[in-house]
């Protein structure tokens, strides 16, 4: 129905917790993301963004 999924939902489906779903919106690491007051909306189809803490080789 929708073109987009909540914080919750996004954590669900990348298996991440909804705070690391948070930190990812705010440092603008997805694209398309939207902020509404106190709600973030991830487009449905954006892929999970690569771990910059790890490297890989």
């Amino acid at each position: 129905m929708f073109d987009y999924m909540t914080v919750q939902e996004t954590a669900k489906l990348w298996g991440i917790s909804e705070r690391q779903v948070q930190k990812l919106c705010k440092a603008n690491r997805i694209e398309g993301v939207i902020h509404l007051t106190h709600v973030w909306l991830i487009p449905r189809y954006t892929e999970k963004p690569a771990d910059m803490r790890r490297k890989n080789y």
